[in-house]
């Protein structure tokens, strides 16, 4: 197309044939179900079970011998990586970074305060599986045993 051509035609018209064909260029074309009862299979997210403490990645819920707690986002999302790294010990800001997406600034005591409701929701029985690593940060500990806190 020359510069002579794009003069005569209408602007709206040369707009509208650039739109459609960077719609074409940008669209991916999803491959058609062979029956509308075929379902796509997507990876399932994974469910924790230890001791008693159920951790459903997919439908976001957290119980603890059958009852279901109440968790803020932050609290499942600090909870569900913990637990899909056990034994693995996160300092505080790296639960930061990989938790809140936020690079660590100043005071941690925002991942003190998250793990000490988390401690109190999960209850006497299973507040022990947070474990902190003292001068370091938390793990999650499957083979902790319940008991007095120090």
């Amino acid at each position: 197309m020359n510069l002579l051509n794009l003069h005569h035609r209408p602007v709206r018209h040369t707009l509208l044939a650039r739109t459609s064909n960077l719609r074409r260029r940008h669209t991916t074309v999803a491959r058609p179900l062979s029956s509308p009862h075929e379902s796509v299979d997507l990876p399932k997210a994974p469910v924790h079970r230890i001791r008693g403490l159920v951790v459903d990645c997919e439908t976001r819920r957290v119980a603890v011998g059958g009852q279901q707690l109440k968790l803020t986002c932050m609290e499942f999302e600090l909870l569900a990586h913990l637990v899909a790294n056990r034994r693995r010990v996160y300092s505080r800001e790296q639960l930061m970074a990989l938790v809140w997406q936020q690079t660590a600034v100043g005071d941690m005591r925002t991942v003190d305060v998250h793990i000490a409701r988390l401690r109190r929701k999960l209850g006497p029985g299973h507040r022990a599986l947070i474990r902190t690593v003292r001068q370091v940060g938390y793990a999650f500990e499957p083979s902790a045993t319940a008991g007095p806190r120090p």
